[in-house]
C-alpha cells in the first residue's frame, strides 16, 4: 500500500471505521501522505516551504495522477501549507475510495434525517491493523527502514498518531522514532515539519 493508504488505516484502526484523530488532523495527515507519494515518485519536491513539480509525466496511480494534475493546474500556488489545507478538504474521501477500490475497505453510507455520511469499514480487521503493527516492529529493529516507511512514521508523529503505533512502548522507542525522522531526505523532512505545524494550528483553532 502507498503512504496515504497506510496512514488512513492507522488513523481509522477501528471496526466501525471511526477516526482516532480530530478530523482536521486526519485530513492534513492524509494530504501530506499524498504529497509524500509524489515526492517518492520523483515528481515533486519541497524546499523553502514551496512545492515544485519536477516531472509532469502521469504516475500509474489514479489518485496520485489527480493530485499531480492539480499541482500543475494551479502552479501559481506553491506554498506547502496551502496545498496541505486544500488537499485536506477531500483527502479522507479520496484515500478511502482508493482503499475501497483496492478491496481493503467497504464503503458504507449512513443516513440520518436529511444528512448522509460515508464510512469506510475494514473488510479484514487483521489487514487493517497491520500497518500500525508493522511500523512498531520497524522502530524496534536496529536496521534502517525504507525511506517510505520512515516518512510514514514521520507523518504519524506529526499528526498525533504515535500512540497508535508505539502503544505501551518505552522512551527508547520514542527516541528511535525521532532519530529516524531526522534522517529523512530534506524534502520529506520539511514536509513532516510543515504537517506538524499545520495540524497544531488547525486543532488549536478548533477547525472541524
Amino acid at each position: 500500500m502507498l503512504i496515504a493508504d497506510e496512514f488512513f488505516l492507522i488513523a481509522h484502526n477501528d471496526s466501525r471505521g471511526k477516526a482516532k484523530l480530530h478530523p482536521s488532523a486526519t485530513g492534513l495527515g492524509l494530504a501530506a501522505g499524498l504529497l509524500a507519494e509524489l515526492i517518492l515518485f520523483g515528481q515533486i519536491t519541497v524546499s523553502g516551504g514551496l512545492v515544485s513539480v519536477i516531472d509532469r509525466r502521469p504516475p500509474a496511480d489514479a489518485l496520485a495522477h489527480t493530485v499531480l494534475d492539480q499541482l500543475i493546474g494551479e502552479s501559481q500556488h506553491q506554498a506547502v501549507r496551502t496545498w496541505l489545507a486544500f488537499l485536506a478538504q477531500s483527502s479522507t474521501t479520496s484515500v478511502g475510495e482508493r482503499l475501497a477500490r483496492a478491496g481493503v475497505l467497504r464503503r458504507q453510507e449512513n443516513r440520518r434525517l436529511l444528512r448522509t455520511t460515508v464510512s469506510y469499514l475494514p473488510i479484514d480487521l487483521n489487514a487493517a491493523a497491520w500497518p500500525a503493527t508493522r511500523l512498531r516492529a520497524l522502530v524496534e529493529r536496529p536496521e534502517q527502514p525504507l525511506v517510505s516507511d520512515t516518512t510514514l512514521l514521520g507523518l504519524v508523529a506529526a499528526a498525533g498518531l504515535t500512540r497508535e503505533v508505539l502503544w505501551s512502548a518505552g522512551p527508547r522507542a520514542h527516541h528511535r522514532l525521532a532519530t529516524l525522522v531526522q534522517s529523512l531526505p530534506p524534502p520529506l523532512k520539511e514536509l513532516v515539519v510543515h504537517t506538524e505545524a499545520a495540524v497544531g494550528a488547525a486543532v488549536l483553532r478548533g477547525i472541524p
